[in-house]
């Protein structure tokens, strides 16, 4: 028995010695304080940057409500308050702040017309601290998101995309406005819509000139494509059309503006009998129509025309083009009828001003018109629908049309009779032949009344004034303006001042990006108004089934601010083993205590 009880003291003795020699290695280890390096640790002091995207398409709404929104606020309640960022969006930044400072800023934020590219934004960055490591949360929808907006953005562990997306993707937008027919008194107007997605119901769409309801109607989306038909008077209008959507807001308004019409001017060079075949078109109750033959001409009354024929001259001199060229740079109409004696050279002389276009020799060969471009300008609100079975004009004897002008009417050998070239503001149309009654029966046909006259109709002038904002479009006014005088753009509640370019009796006025808001703007000269004029969106945000988020695979995805911030922080903290080691010794310790206690 005393045998027994010295082996268990001395098993005793050897547990207690190995327990506190376990216990007294991990205090040391435990003081040592060792620990693993973090998988990430020199990213520990990058500098952080959030790309947020607040493009007309962040309105959609998710689970949580609209995106950007949703965003914003995931930002506020997941960004330590002491942590330091930098935000920048398609129109605002943010440098070097923090959520309380800039917390009331974000959460007024409004939606913008500039579409959300990154690698914009990304640059603003890199100039501000060239020589500093980043890090990257990029928040969009990515819709209409392209592979090259990525091109500065590395796919590392620095670099975060967090996606919301939109609960329902179905949309309506409204495309454009424009005169389907001009009648005595009224005109005949369609609004042309778009929906995106599955349109089950009725939609409701209104008309208002200024604020004014003019008329409702609905649209049945049985095709993704539908147009809705407003008749209004003839007579200036300054309004909008609206369409009922509880999707996207930004693309449910359309503004346009329509000016009295006033009588075109339209001048024919030519000889006086084969000028009154245009007499009788350009009628004076609605035009003020001169004809003059060449010889007689008085060019300082070119710069008054809107539009400008030269019907058959044998020879065009340079003086001429010089002149016809500068005013179709301000928005004047040209009408090109060849004769058939003239020289290629000098109708390719002529062309030459214009486009690449070109004649070539004459070939007496009968033609039959047989097509018509149906969707050009010049015929878009003629036809009510597309036909096959017209009467088809001819000619005996005609030039060949080569070159990048837009076919409008065509033989039937596939070569052009009518073609056109424009600069945006002015219009060149081109014949390939003679119309007169000895080389071609076009005169009588019924194609000629209305080729001629929407021929002579001036954009700036007449038609639906609809700018979309972004595409740098121009128009032209009539304005005398002196050496130090600007024509102003004035909304009910903002305005500003557009570039501009005097060209003698005309202004040239260039819009850029402005204005900042769509809707119905007035032009000034001093308090002066001179014409209505209209701003819209881009529609480029609308369709939300662009979402292109399959080109961010390569990179991290988040589904929040919280999720990102956690990720870095535990890639970026150090695996400290000493609190392990502490544990142990508490372990140790016990471990001795129970020995003591019960083992006997």
């Amino acid at each position: 028995m005393s045998l027994q009880t010295r082996k268990s003291s001395v098993i005793k003795k050897w547990l207690l010695l190995f327990t506190r020699l376990l216990l007294l290695t991990a205090i040391i280890i435990a003081f040592a304080q060792p620990y693993f390096k973090a998988e990430d640790s020199e990213s520990a002091a990058n500098e952080m940057v959030i790309l947020l995207d607040n493009s007309f398409s962040m309105q959609a709404k998710g689970s949580k409500g609209e995106l950007l929104k949703r965003a914003i606020q995931d930002i506020l309640e997941n960004t330590p308050d002491d942590k330091q960022f930098s935000l920048i969006t398609n129109t605002t930044v943010f440098w070097d702040t923090d959520v309380k400072s800039v917390q009331k800023e974000l959460q007024s934020l409004e939606y913008s017309d500039v579409a959300f590219r990154p690698d914009f934004l990304l640059t603003k960055a890199q100039a501000k601290k060239p020589n500093t490591t980043k890090d990257i949360i990029t928040i969009t929808d990515a819709v209409n998101m392209d592979s090259k907006y990525l091109n500065d953005l590395n796919a590392d562990a620095s670099t975060y995309f967090i996606v919301p997306e939109a609960e329902n993707k179905n949309n309506i937008t409204i495309d454009s406005v424009y005169i389907a027919q001009a009648l005595d008194n009224f005109y005949e107007i369609k609004v042309t819509m778009q929906a995106y997605g599955t349109v089950e119901e009725e939609t409701p769409i209104a008309l208002y000139n200024g604020n004014k309801l003019q008329a409702k109607t609905v649209v049945n989306f049985t095709e993704p494509k539908q147009e809705a038909t407003f008749t209004i008077p003839k007579a200036d209008f300054n309004g909008y059309v609206s369409v009922t959507d509880n999707n996207l807001a930004y693309d449910n308004k359309y503004y346009f503006s329509i000016t009295e019409p006033e009588k075109q001017n339209v001048i024919a060079i030519g000889e006086t009998a084969k000028n009154n075949f245009l007499s009788r078109i350009y009628t004076t109750e609605e035009y003020n129509f001169t004809a003059t033959e060449l010889s007689t001409l008085d060019y300082n009354i070119l710069e008054k025309q809107d539009a400008v024929i030269l019907n058959e001259l044998t020879e065009i001199p340079q003086s001429l083009i010089t002149t016809l060229k500068s005013y179709y740079d301000s928005g004047l109409n040209i009408v090109i009828l060849p004769n058939a004696k003239s020289s290629a050279q000098n109708l390719n002389q002529l062309l030459s001003a214009f486009s690449s276009t070109t004649y070539s020799a004459v070939k007496s060969t009968e033609k039959q018109v047989t097509k018509i471009a149906f969707s050009h300008p010049l015929y878009r609100t003629v036809f009510e629908k597309q036909i096959s079975n017209f009467q088809y004009p001819k000619v005996s004897a005609g030039f060949t049309l080569r070159g990048n002008a837009l076919p409008v009417l065509t033989y039937d050998d596939g070569s052009l009779f009518l073609a056109s070239v424009t600069n945006g503001v002015g219009n060149v149309y081109v014949f390939a032949a003679p119309v007169n009654t000895d080389n071609s029966n076009f005169q009588n046909s019924p194609l000629i009344v209305p080729t001629f006259i929407n021929m002579a109709q001036n954009s700036n002038t007449t038609g639906v004034s609809a700018i979309t904002i972004g595409k740098s479009e121009s128009i032209f006014i009539d304005a005398l303006l002196s050496k130090d005088e600007v024509v102003t753009v004035r909304s009910e509640n903002s305005d500003f001042i557009p570039m501009q370019q005097v060209l003698n009796n005309k202004v040239k006025l260039s819009f850029g990006n402005y204005p900042e808001k769509a809707g119905n703007y007035t032009i000034y000269k001093d308090n002066e108004p001179l014409k209505n004029i209209s701003f819209n969106y881009s529609r480029n945000e609308s369709n939300l089934n662009l979402q292109n988020k399959a080109i961010l695979k390569e990179y991290n995805i988040a589904n929040s601010v919280e999720e990102v911030y956690t990720d870095m922080q535990s890639k970026r903290t150090a695996d400290e083993l000493w609190k392990w080691f502490v544990i142990a010794t508490l372990i140790f310790l016990l471990l001795e205590l129970f020995i003591q206690k019960f083992v006997k």
